[in-house]
């Protein structure tokens, strides 16, 4: 099963890449995991992106309480959305 995980801008900096395709993601908790895991080197910095992240499942805002167990399934796409404020 194939997913692809699209980073925000500067997350796809940091990589080098705008999308990651992964294998074996099952819920989005594992996709996470597994993107994280490409931040070996900078891992502190996708932690702090997080924090200030929402998750969207085939462009769809992620339920804040289950978004983690949501199940994914072959061609899904996970999207890291940053919060943004303007006025």
């Amino acid at each position: 099963m194939t997913i692809t995980v699209e980073l925000t801008y500067e997350l796809a900096k940091l990589l080098g890449v705008r999308r990651l395709e992964l294998e074996g993601a099952a819920t989005v908790g594992e996709a996470l995991r597994l993107t994280r895991d490409r931040f070996a080197d900078h891992q502190e910095a996708f932690d702090r992106h997080m924090r200030a992240t929402a998750l969207v499942v085939n462009g769809v805002l992620s339920n804040h309480r289950s978004h983690l167990a949501t199940r994914l399934r072959d061609g899904d796409r996970v999207g890291l959305l940053k919060a943004a404020a303007g006025g």
